[in-house]
């Protein structure tokens, strides 16, 4: 029996296909997991998503489907997490690769489907941006998920759209998602989060990160990158939802826009002209000054300074978690540095780490 979940936004999704696919089916159900290989710049200095000519050593699964397995490489300069979450995750991870649009996506599906006749086929996003309409003054990274809504709705095939932990990527506040959103179809619990292993301790993805923490019971308001926006972990957090797929096109005005693209820079201007923006281009910017700027290092001491300053701040705001890429942008800290300032506060602080988040105490 095979599975085959499409994560709707990138890498984050598809580490929370694992956490979803352990509550709907149970731990051990194989599944193919067809993701982007899209890690926004903070494993990957390229922006966009990477397609098959980015990497060495893809292992072919249908004509235009291709598994990424842990002896994939990143052709440099690009990166990606997914070659190491095929190493620790006994799932098959199969590249999107929108290049080609939204046709090119559901030819994959398709594809999928014909060759593997699964059990079932769903399209996974976290915290229901799929579900917006496409001028939310909140939305950020709409692109990804109107390419895999518009590909799923061409699929003659039953594909099931599930949200899971609404309003935990910060861009569509749970309270405007709950009309758009059926039953709960499961709860996320402690024993889905092992599923996962150790990936947790290293995968940037700050809505799986909380999705997380929510299924292992934390509540509270964390602070995530860009701005401080504080996003609440409430009993809604763990959640995973059924939604009305055509109905979530029928709304995605970028995602019917895009409906029959053939590729990606087609995809980019429409999302321009409904959102007023492409995600991609912010990320070619923020490349540009990243590339223009010295590397910081990683002063110890001096972090943890900046740590307990940004602690006070946070705690007045009423926050008490937040992610270590927030602790890293306040730091200024990117990269690998990310990682080596995750394992000096685990060290120097232990008593913070709420797996997978930090807490913030009471007093600083």
């Amino acid at each position: 029996m095979t599975r085959v979940i499409v994560a709707a936004g990138g890498g984050g999704d598809a580490v929370a296909a694992v956490m979803v696919g352990a509550a709907l089916y149970g731990a051990g159900e194989p599944a193919v997991i067809l993701t982007y290989a899209w890690d926004r710049l903070l494993v990957d200095p390229v922006p966009g998503p990477r397609g098959p000519g980015d990497f060495t050593g893809l292992r072919p699964l249908t004509p235009h489907v291709l598994a990424v397995p842990a002896a994939a490489e990143p052709v440099a300069p690009a990166g990606s997490t997914l070659p190491r979450l095929a190493a620790e995750l006994p799932h098959t991870f199969a590249l999107i690769d929108p290049h080609h649009g939204a046709r090119g996506i559901a030819r994959q599906v398709g594809e999928l489907v014909d060759q593997l006749a699964p059990e079932s086929v769903d399209l996974l996003d976290v915290g229901g941006d799929i579900l917006a309409r496409g001028d939310e003054p909140t939305l950020k990274s709409p692109l990804g998920d109107a390419l895999t809504l518009a590909a799923c709705c061409r699929v003659d095939a039953p594909v099931r759209l599930l949200v899971a932990g609404p309003g935990l990527d910060g861009e569509i506040p749970a309270d405007v998602l709950r009309d758009r959103l059926g039953a709960p179809v499961a709860t996320l619990a402690p024993e889905h989060v092992e599923a996962l292993g150790a990936v947790l301790d290293w995968h940037p993805s700050e809505a799986t990160a909380m999705l997380a923490a929510t299924a292992r019971g934390v509540r509270g308001l964390c602070e995530v990158r860009g701005a401080g926006l504080a996003v609440p972990l409430t009993d809604e957090g763990p959640t995973v939802h059924e939604a009305g797929l055509e109905e979530a096109l029928e709304r995605n005005e970028l995602a019917r826009a895009v409906l029959d693209t053939t590729g990606l820079a087609e995809a980019e201007r429409h999302s321009r002209e409904i959102c007023g923006f492409s995600e991609i281009d912010g990320e070619r910017r923020r490349a540009a000054r990243l590339g223009a700027r010295a590397p910081a290092g990683l002063d110890p001491d001096a972090a943890l300074a900046r740590l307990d300053r940004f602690q006070a701040d946070a705690r007045a705001r009423g926050i008490t978690h937040t992610t270590f890429r927030r602790i890293a942008e306040v730091l200024g800290l990117n990269g690998t540095l990310r990682l080596d300032l995750r394992d000096l506060l685990l060290a120097r602080r232990p008593e913070q780490y709420e797996a997978p988040l930090w807490r913030v105490p009471a007093e600083v």
